[in-house]
């Protein structure tokens, strides 16, 4: 990844900080955004995603640090003067205007204004960008929640800008026509060669999207990678927590070399593997989180069995049982451990006859399913 000086970078924050009187909304962050990358911001509300994205978009400037494009210091500089368009999350389209006329209207305000051919060129090419050709005469108001999310970007591309802001554009959409979306948008990105930077609070959107995700907490980035690494090798217990599901187990440290180990409540010594340096740095007894992600826990039948070898093996008695089309989710009870989500697929589901609420199970993970984490 370049670093926040490096021209490589299409943005990049150099210790930018954000206050709004006393409330400290963007704390120092350090961000280099490659060129003709992905990028997602990802966070809960109030983490300063939106914000850090105002502030790359020129609507709002940085309390402190330095924002960058193309190494090019555009710190006070206004939005009309950055080589960038934002997509907001309601659209903001013009509904008195048909959709030729929604995505003219960037091209219109400039000066000098350019020919009216060049104009009708130039949005037909946006249309036929996101699959809009034909849409021109029909007003906003006549087409459907996922067109108009389409005539948003058409107008933003229209402009040809270098980078993409686009703000929760698909929180209106219901599940079905998001997941339709998720692909356009980066069959749209890889088409047009562009950065696109995306704030969301949706992680499988950002998983599913993203070269690079940036997970935020309290102002500041607590972790950004692949969507692989954010996934299995998570830095703390908050970004395994927020990226995906998980199993905690409060322990405490009783090997700490290459294989460490941990206690857990009921006694039961677990094998796992290190994710972040900073466990690396604690020494034996110190508290710590067990962390299994729910479709590496596998569960059987008390007769069907050891389970799996050299690993974990936990009793366990089935409390509810959720189907989910592909896969099936169960929560099981455990003695001294508390509840626990276990995902199956539905082919395993198959072979082993499924359980149904009360059915006593044996559950089982392998050392290297095993996360040893820390809450910071």
């Amino acid at each position: 990844m370049p670093s926040p000086s490096d021209p490589v970078a299409d943005i990049a924050f150099e210790a930018v900080s954000k206050r709004y009187g006393e409330v400290l909304a963007v704390d120092r962050i350090d961000l280099a955004i490659p060129k003709r990358a992905f990028v997602s911001l990802l966070g809960p509300s109030g983490c300063g995603k939106t914000t850090s994205l105002r502030m790359m978009a020129g609507f709002e400037q940085p309390s402190e640090g330095r924002v960058l494009i193309e190494g090019r210091d555009v710190t006070g500089e206004p939005a009309y003067r950055r080589p960038l368009n934002m997509v907001f999350q309601h659209y903001a389209l013009f509904p008195h205007l048909n959709v030729f006329d929604n995505v003219a209207y960037g091209l219109r305000q400039r000066r000098p204004k350019p020919e009216a051919s060049e104009v009708e060129k130039r949005v037909g090419e946006a249309l036929e960008q996101v699959r809009l050709a034909g849409y021109g005469k029909r007003r906003s108001s006549e087409i459907s929640g996922g067109q108009q999310q389409r005539v948003a970007l058409a107008r933003a591309l229209v402009n040809r800008p270098k980078v993409l802001l686009l703000d929760e554009p698909l929180a209106a959409l219901d599940r079905k026509l998001r997941r339709d979306m998720q692909i356009e948008l980066q069959n749209l990105q890889r088409d047009v060669g562009i950065t696109f930077v995306l704030v969301t609070h949706d992680q499988e959107e950002a998983l599913s999207m993203s070269d690079l995700v940036c997970v935020m907490k309290d102002g500041r980035i607590v972790q950004q990678g692949t969507p692989t690494e954010l996934y299995d090798a998570p830095v703390n217990r908050y970004v395994a927590d927020f990226v995906g599901k998980s199993n905690f187990l409060p322990g405490v440290l009783v090997e700490t070399s290459n294989r460490p180990a941990a206690r857990l409540a009921n006694g039961t010594v677990v094998a796992g593997r290190w994710t972040g340096n900073a466990t690396r740095s604690l020494t034996a007894q110190s508290p710590v989180a067990i962390a299994v992600r729910p479709e590496l826990i596998a569960m059987s039948r008390p007769d069907a069995g050891p389970g799996a070898s050299n690993g974990i093996l936990i009793e366990a008695t089935v409390k509810n049982r959720i189907f989910l089309g592909e896969n099936t989710e169960y929560l099981v009870a455990t003695k001294g451990l508390g509840d626990l989500l276990v995902l199956t697929p539905k082919r395993l589901e198959a072979t082993a006859g499924g359980f149904a609420p009360g059915d006593a199970a044996l559950i089982s993970w392998q050392p290297d399913a095993a996360l040893l984490l820390t809450d910071d």
